[in-house]
């Protein structure tokens, strides 16, 4: 564990500000005491006459002492001041422990405490003046001297003078007005302060049933009264506030105090607040410093906000008279959305030569949900030397994670200004609970005697006191000049360094001034130029500086300590014309100055810093100079024409679309950076520039998203001069239509003119469709049946599907051709199945993908098909029951067709779904022909025909088309009759018995031969020469 007052590393502490000003956040002193013991919960400077002993006064209320048998007493650390390593040292205020009597009268054996230093806090409060210290210990308590047993938390505080030479205790309220009644639960010195002179004030919220009390003696009063071996001791002189009515038990007065000029007179006065007072409104007192007289009450506006929780007296307004400022760490206001949050206010009352009004004159409210902001308030002096004390305000739980923030606020003529100009944050790494960084400020003193304040902030969660240091201020400005104000292109009066080229250029200058307190004789400066800055990182710079270039300068310049201003000159030139676009804006010049921070800290280890009211950016302008008369104003009138093919496009198309415009400049002056902004529908994609037609302007085109906003950028020329007409075309498609009425592109001649910059808007709507083309193809397998049919026997009653007769398929095929999508729509099919009461079609099966309903059951006879065996009454009894009339047909040679509703018919009706574009249906019906119906009319053709009629009902859409599709289709089966060439058909065992009859007469006829010598018959003489003669070596041997 490391000794109390042990400076800890800087990387434990990281305090970013809001707004840095002249308070050192990157070098701040850190002092931590023992884990526990609260130290930080009270902090103060001690600067005694002479200043020999520069030093931090820093309350530990928890911590362990030396005392005997006293547990957390309390104590309060002296912390000396140098730069480097620093330790802290307790300061022996009290040695002693508990103080006992002897009630009994038997002595040494009798002795019973009489006080109880154990959890006493001392240091909760700690206060300095000059050579003088003042500790208090507010939960102090004693027995009383009074037989009963009772302890009353009256407060101690004990002043050490003449730089710690000599400790006396001060203890107002231990007196004889014990219990709640009288002083018996005072807490004297819960909050103390001295005056300018030296007076001791002293709050005690506790007294008579806690109204409060306030209590002030001077320092040789309270030296004069004091005693070691008495407890209670009456301070002659002594001023304080007597008990009131019963309506204001409860009101905390004196919770706390400080002192300031509210009179008129010498003498300073006193500030009390009352945080429960006036039904928990809360009201703060001010006292005659004289008599204790009420002089000004000022009221909360919230009930419960703990107004007087802190309280605090500074000339903010530099006016010459003390201001008062009032925390309301609890207050509460509405947010946007009508919610309540606790965000802490800070009331400010400044004094007027008539008096104190009883409004607040300014309010400052916290940002931070349950941060506490108006916890502390301290006066600050004049950070920042500008005539004006500043004030410091603690949020102990302020930042996300409750760690907690301290704002500074600089003072100014009309009170305080409502922006914070430094936040500091308390940041430990693995802090389990709240730092309460803010909790105890301390300031307006200066430590390292550089001529500014410094500010001491207590951090009690962590044990850590930090101490920030005043940085000395420089108050700079800079001015920045260009002349001419304008490039003229055909002036060309500078030279590129090493080169011919002659190019366009103006001057520009810059000055720089300084001035501050305790800062060094010469100030280093860093200045940068950007040359036309506005253009985005990466785009053409149009300016350059003659001497190197390029578009940026930096440079380092020293400053005399309020003398006169130094300045710089040089040039600036144009760039050639073709290598930027933009002639028209203005040219941005920025300059841009800080302190040089590779300048080396002053004796006290400080870099000083700029205002941070400092205008350290300056900006100016220059112009191209263009063919637009005096006035270098050119004045278009852009004018535009649209075309395109058609007006109508469809759901589900791409729809291919040219679109042809006409641009014209019919103004005066030309159109500088002139651009086609076309506007793309959401439903529409960009294609192309259409580059075939003769007439047409080769464009250079670019397709952008812009806030997810489609367009295609066209240039048109820079400039596009007066009298200009250009002609061209763009190719687009419009694939992804939604469920609207209308789309349209939208048109426009956009320039960088400031005057007349645009054409109007050209809109071209397009009308959306929904439309589709039903195509369908059908057939018969096989196109016709021929009777009579070979191998089939009529059945007197049919049991498979093959007793009825030859089979038959057809197939319907519906395609949606498009564009559109189908979502619902009927086909309907009609087959004629009897004719004059003879059945001529039986249906054994369908197949469809969709949900279809028959006039009649499919397969009614239940016959075993091939697939799935059943059997069924005969349907040819059925019909032949009902008539038995002669057909009819036409005449002979032509066959008759037979057709619905000619005949009877098979109805079959199916609700087809969706069918997207070039989706298609087929539609499988299977049937058998009833050969014997047919037989019966030998010789005489027909032919079976049915028809598919496909009727669109609705489409996927809001946009329906005024007529819906529809497609008809008829698919016939001929019957026809084939003549047998005999009538009765040879049996197999004679063809076989005549195939072997003849072979057995070829081989008697072979025989026969064989016998008579065919076979062996004499070879012609020729052929015996030639024979011989194929043998030449044979012949001569012979």
């Amino acid at each position: 564990m490391p000794p109390p007052g042990t400076l800890l590393p800087l990387l434990l502490l990281a305090l970013p500000p809001a707004r840095a000003f002249n308070l050192d956040v990157a070098g701040p002193a850190l002092f931590r005491g023992a884990p526990g013991s609260l130290f930080g919960f009270a902090v103060d400077f001690y600067l005694p006459e002479p200043q020999s002993s520069i030093s931090i006064l820093v309350g530990a209320p928890k911590a362990n002492t030396s005392q005997p048998n006293v547990t957390q007493g309390g104590a309060v650390y002296y912390c000396p001041w140098h730069r480097g390593n620093s330790s802290c040292t307790p300061i022996e205020f009290d040695q002693t422990g508990s103080r006992q009597h002897d009630f009994s009268g038997n002595g040494t054996d009798g002795l019973t405490p009489v006080e109880f230093k154990s959890l006493q806090w001392f240091g909760a409060t700690v206060r300095s003046h000059g050579s003088s210290i003042l500790a208090c210990a507010p939960l102090y308590s004693w027995r009383t001297l009074k037989e009963e047993s009772g302890r009353d938390p009256v407060g101690t505080c004990y002043l050490s003078v003449s730089n710690f030479t000599k400790f006396v205790e001060y203890s107002p309220c231990r007196s004889d007005l014990n219990s709640e009644a009288g002083q018996g639960y005072c807490q004297g010195g819960f909050s103390a302060e001295f005056t300018k002179t030296g007076r001791v004030l002293l709050g005690g919220p506790g007294s008579y049933f806690w109204q409060g009390q306030v209590i002030s003696a001077t320092q040789e009063q309270i030296k004069e009264a004091y005693y070691p071996d008495y407890l209670i001791l009456g301070t002659q002189g002594q001023l304080q506030t007597r008990q009131a009515a019963p309506v204001y038990d409860d009101s905390y007065l004196g919770y706390s105090v400080a002192v300031g000029e509210f009179s008129g007179d010498s003498t300073e006065d006193f500030v009390a607040g009352v945080p429960k007072g006036n039904l928990t409104y809360g009201y703060v007192t001010v006292l005659n410093g004289s008599d204790m007289k009420s002089l000004y009450n000022f009221s909360g506006e919230q009930m419960a906000a703990y107004f007087g929780y802190a309280v605090a007296a500074a000339d903010v307004n530099s006016d010459g008279l003390d201001d008062l400022l009032v925390g309301a760490p609890l207050f509460m206001e509405k947010t946007e959305d009508g919610r309540v949050q606790e965000v802490g206010r800070v009331y400010i009352y400044l004094q007027q030569p008539h008096g104190m009004e009883p409004n607040a004159s300014m309010v400052l409210t916290g940002h931070q949900e349950f941060g506490r902001f108006g916890s502390t308030i301290a006066p600050l002096g004049d950070l920042d030397q500008d005539g004006y004390n500043d004030i410091g305000i603690g949020a102990p739980f302020g930042e996300d994670t409750q760690q907690g923030t301290v704002y500074v606020y600089n003072g100014q003529a009309g009170g305080v200004n409502a922006k914070p100009s430094q936040v500091l944050q308390g940041h430990w790494p693995h802090s389990r609970s709240p730092d309460f960084f803010g909790f105890a400020l301390r300031g307006a003193k200066d430590l390292d005697g550089n001529g500014y304040p410094d500010l001491i902030v207590g951090a009690f969660g962590v044990d850590t006191a930090v101490v920030y240091r005043g940085r000395p201020i420089v108050y700079a400005s800079a001015s920045l000049n260009i002349f001419p104000a304008m490039f003229n292109p055909e002036e060309r009066s500078c030279t590129l360094e090493g080169t011919d080229t002659h190019v366009a250029c103006i001057n520009l200058s810059f000055c720089l001034n300084a001035s501050g307190k305790h800062v060094p004789d010469s100030i280093g400066f860093t200045v940068e130029l950007h040359l036309d800055h506005l253009k985005q990182k990466g785009a053409v710079k149009r300016a350059l500086f003659l001497h190197s270039r390029q578009p940026h300068l930096a440079q380092t310049i020293q400053v005399h300590n309020g003398a006169l201003e130094k300045c710089r000159e040089m040039k600036i030139y144009l760039r050639n014309e073709s290598e930027f676009r933009d002639k028209l804006s203005s040219i941005h010049v920025a300059l841009s100055f800080g302190l040089d921070p590779r300048a080396p800290a002053d004796a006290h280890g400080l870099q000083p810093i700029l205002n941070y009211l400092t205008k350290s950016y300056i900006e100016r302008k220059a112009q191209i100079q263009l063919d637009c008369g005096e006035d270098n104003i050119c004045v278009p009138d852009l004018q535009l024409d649209v075309f395109g093919e058609h007006s109508v496009v469809y759901l589900g198309d791409k729809n291919a679309l040219n679109l042809t415009f006409n641009a014209r400049n019919r103004g005066e002056g030309g159109a500088y950076e002139a651009e086609l902004y076309v506007i793309l529908p959401a439903e529409a994609d960009y294609s192309g520039v259409i580059r075939s037609h003769g007439n047409f302007t080769n464009l250079s085109c670019a397709y952008e998203s812009v806030n997810r906003t489609y367009m295609v950028i066209c240039d048109l020329g820079n400039p596009m001069k007066s009298g200009t007409s250009l002609w061209g075309g763009l190719r687009f498609t419009v694939p992804h239509l939604r469920d609207k009425k209308t789309i349209q592109f939208e048109f426009q001649i956009r320039s960088k003119n400031e005057n007349n910059s645009h054409s109007e808007v050209v809109a071209f709507p397009l009308r959306v469709e929904a439309a589709a083309r039903v195509s369908s193809h059908g057939v018969s397998k096989p196109e016709a049946v021929s009777f009579p049919v070979s191998g089939w026997k009529p059945a007197r009653s049919p049991e498979k599907e093959q007793d009825v007769g030859p089979e038959v398929q057809h197939v319907y095929e519906l395609v949606n051709e498009g564009p559109s999508t189908i979502s619902h729509g009927v086909l309907e099919l009609s087959c004629p199945m009897s004719f004059q009461g003879k059945p001529v079609m039986y249906v054994t099966r369908y197949s469809v993908p969709a949900n279809c309903t028959s006039s009649q059951p499919v397969n009614q006879l239940k016959l075993q098909l091939e697939k799935s065996p059943t059997t069924s009454p005969s349907l040819e009894q059925h019909y032949l029951q009902r008539r038995d009339a002669a057909w009819s047909s036409g005449a002979s040679g032509s066959p008759h067709t037979l057709t619905c509703p000619e005949a009877e018919c098979f109805q079959l009706s199916c609700q087809v779904g969706t069918l997207q574009r070039q989706q298609r249906v087929s539609l499988w019906l299977y049937f058998r022909i009833w050969a014997k119906t047919f037989q019966q009319k030998e010789n005489q053709p027909q032919a079976l025909q049915c028809e598919a009629v496909y009727q669109v009902r609705r489409m996927p859409y809001m946009i329906q088309p005024q007529d819906y599709p529809s497609e008809a289709l008829k698919v016939s089966t001929a019957i026809q009759w084939v003549k047998p060439e005999s009538s009765h058909g040879v049996p197999l065992w004679i063809i076989i018995l005549a195939i072997l009859l003849g072979l057995l007469l070829l081989a008697l006829l072979i025989y026969v031969l064989y016998k008579l010598g065919f076979f062996k018959r004499s070879l012609p003489y020729g052929t015996a020469m030639e024979k011989a003669q194929l043998k030449p070596q044979a012949a001569s041997e012979a």
